[in-house]
């Protein structure tokens, strides 16, 4: 597939190429444009999968956080898959993973079958998954290296973009930046919405499973673990959160460790977990929102259990 005609839309069926044809593709890191192919991208080889969007933008989360762009438009996400992080030391972060569009075959029979797969050793062989003793390499450690950043004039058009690629429609845009626009102006006047009383915030462990159904403190309790930044310990409560306030949900995994956007390093967690259906879309803290789908960090203390 040509890089230059590959223009694919959300919705469509596409092959994920096998691992020989992939091979081709990469540098002796084990990238394309900076973008690492994961070992834990192998085992999607010759399987079908929907485009879920077109990565017109994306979040970073590292020292800074801040909206990037890759430098070429060939970049989507597929539907449900994320990185396992099994071949990064049991990394929990669960990214959204990352696909060149020169790494996919579009098809049009969705009742066809896949095409049998190698077992990939060739390929597993060439990736790179440690940038040194204690940093590793993966999309999330490189994400700087293969984006670049916006200046505000294109951020506005990339609310624009989004729409053209087909990852929202036009109302649902202009949600997002009334969103954004409202939390912008809210905490420009009158600061962080969840703007907390202590300086050192508190901790509780409620050792939480998946599985678990678990209800979201009021919005008032949920105030009295932040500081005057909206955090607990380093953890940011975003205006998002707020609207699962009073609502039950299930944990969807525990959280104990995460490679950090950019830095490659391990970051250790404690008392913090995933519920299920909690995504963020980074609507009130970027203009037009993103597409990256990570999930929301919750700290046990914004919880009580069912």
């Amino acid at each position: 597939m040509n890089r230059s005609q590959a223009r694919l839309r959300p919705g469509d069926l596409v092959e994920v190429k096998a691992p020989d044809e992939i091979l081709r593709t990469l540098d002796a890191q084990g990238a394309l444009d900076r973008l690492p192919f994961m070992p834990e991208m192998v085992e999607f080889c010759g399987r079908r999968f929907r485009v879920a969007r077109r990565v017109v933008k994306t979040c970073f989360t590292g020292t800074v956080s801040t909206m990037r762009v890759f430098e070429s438009d060939d970049v989507v996400t597929l539907e449900g898959l994320r990185c396992s992080g099994a071949a990064h030391d049991g990394c929990q972060k669960a990214c959204t993973i990352f696909w060149r569009e020169e790494w996919l075959s579009k098809v049009d029979d969705a009742g066809g079958s896949s095409t049998p797969r190698s077992d990939g050793a060739s390929l597993r062989s060439r990736l790179k998954i440690s940038a040194g003793p204690t940093t590793y390499y993966c999309q999330a450690s490189e994400l700087w290296n293969a984006t670049k950043g916006l200046s505000r004039w294109a951020r506005i058009g990339k609310c624009v973009a989004e729409v053209r690629a087909g990852n929202c429609s036009a109302l649902h845009m202009v949600r997002r930046i009334a969103i954004w626009f409202f939390w912008r102006v809210r905490r420009t006047l009158v600061g962080e919405y969840a703007r907390g009383p202590h300086q050192v915030t508190p901790v509780e462990s409620l050792d939480l499973r998946p599985g678990e159904l678990v209800e979201v403190k009021p919005m008032e309790s949920i105030i009295q673990t932040l500081n005057e930044t909206a955090r607990n310990r380093g953890l940011y409560f975003s205006p998002d959160m707020r609207r699962l306030c009073n609502s039950q949900r299930r944990v969807k995994e525990r959280i104990d460790k995460l490679i950090v956007d950019g830095s490659g390093q391990m970051r250790q967690l404690r008392n913090t977990v995933f519920l299920e259906g909690s995504l963020c879309r980074c609507e009130s803290i970027a203009l037009g929102g993103c597409s990256r789908d990570e999930f929301v960090y919750w700290r046990e203390i914004w919880l009580r259990r069912k």
